[in-house]
């Protein structure tokens, strides 16, 4: 799926994989990766995983209305400054 600058990666319906480009500062040129997740309960696994590890935390899970009633992801800091995020498209 393209979306502009945004590409999703997977079945044609569902992406699972996104790269999304994103400038920011001088000289840096940030990246948007969004892992789909298969349930809500899996994308705070990932919160929890990357903080335990010092990840700078950009968003803490919660639900995405603005996207879809059902968006619920999480996003923090790469080493390397990138936007990571986990995402499940499904209700609770």
């Amino acid at each position: 799926m393209d979306f502009g600058q945004v590409i999703g990666f997977g079945p044609d319906s569902r992406p699972e994989f996104w790269i999304g480009p994103r400038t920011t500062g001088e000289g840096f040129r940030e990246c948007h990766i969004a892992f789909t997740a298969p349930s809500r309960a899996a994308v705070r696994e990932f919160f929890d995983a990357a903080t335990r590890l010092d990840a700078q935390v950009l968003h803490e899970p919660r639900l995405w209305s603005e996207y879809h009633p059902n968006y619920y992801g999480a996003f923090v800091r790469d080493p390397d400054g990138n936007n990571v995020e986990a995402v499940c498209h499904l209700p609770e």
